[in-house]
């Protein structure tokens, strides 16, 4: 298995399709030149660079990497979002013309991942009309979604949950580059926060040790994650038994992993900010976005 130094510089290889130079990429890396030049050492020996360049057998060490689909919840009401939901889904609903899921499609699709499972319950035959401009998207029904939490739609799609994003449907996407086409290891995106009162992800080393509701120098949550192909395996089983247990239909799906199995998971923390990604929950925070709902 390769360093996520390794990684992350031959992921930037691919993503520039030119030859970097290594000041270039001790930028782009916020790394020293000292550790640019020690990682591409090692690149080099391994046969994987050549001449600053990535070479075919480095393009085949990421493959294990390659993100394979994006797993979509999009069964909910949206409730806080009355009226506006009462006769169209959250996901749909239009922010300065452009549907919020669009902006998550566009991201998927751009990094070449086209396997994309769009869980639907509320509403449903509305989302026909995203297979106009996203045709490769296959719907899976959650007939749950009235009376159980978002667990429900993992349920779903927990064998799907393997190399693959999981995100929720109401995201509103500023910085597509939050979607790219390798990850190193599973992940949730957040936003390091002095203080939140929302839902936040408290970590240890970089990774992730508590899901909850309000904290201090911690993440403020999105639901965007990726999971590798071996969380993802172990994540199908334990899925189902946090649903099957009591009161297990109440919970929230990354209870799962984070609450219930935490120390069978490793999982980073991937910083980003508030200029990077939104979550529209309430009509007002719709109006701020887009005034033409005043």
């Amino acid at each position: 298995m390769m360093t996520k130094k390794q990684f992350d510089i031959l992921t930037l290889m691919v993503e520039e399709k030119q030859h970097l130079t290594q000041r270039v990429i001790a930028t782009k890396q916020n790394l020293s030149l000292g550790t640019v030049n020690k990682v591409l050492n090692q690149l080099t020996m391994q046969n994987l660079v050549c001449n600053g360049d990535i070479t075919r057998e480095g393009v085949a060490a990421l493959e294990p990497y390659k993100v394979l689909r994006a797993v979509i919840f999009a069964a909910g009401f949206g409730s806080r979002l009355v009226p506006i939901t009462l006769n169209t889904p959250k996901p749909l609903v239009r922010v300065k013309g452009r549907r919020i899921i669009d902006s998550l499609l566009d991201a998927i699709t751009a990094a070449g991942i086209y396997e994309i499972y769009l869980i639907r319950g509320y509403l449903a035959e509305q989302f026909d009309q995203l297979l106009c401009k996203y045709p490769t998207i296959q719907f899976i029904e959650n007939p749950a979604y009235q009376d159980e939490n978002n667990i429900s739609s993992a349920m779903q799609a927990r064998h799907l949950i393997q190399n693959a994003y999981v995100c929720d449907a109401d995201l509103l996407l500023y910085n597509p580059a939050l979607i790219t086409k390798y990850q190193y290891q599973t992940n949730y995106i957040g936003v390091p926060v002095e203080r939140t009162d929302d839902w936040c992800l408290k970590t240890k080393n970089g990774f992730v040790t508590q899901m909850c509701i309000g904290g201090r120098n911690c993440y403020h949550m999105f639901g965007l994650s990726y999971w590798s192909a071996e969380d993802g395996k172990r994540l199908e089983n334990h899925i189902k038994e946090v649903y099957d247990s009591p009161g297990g239909k109440e919970r929230y799906w990354d209870q799962v992993a984070i609450d219930y199995y935490n120390k069978e998971y490793q999982i980073a923390v991937r910083p980003c900010c508030f200029y990077d990604i939104a979550e529209i929950d309430t009509y007002r925070e719709l109006k701020e976005i887009d005034p033409s709902y005043l």
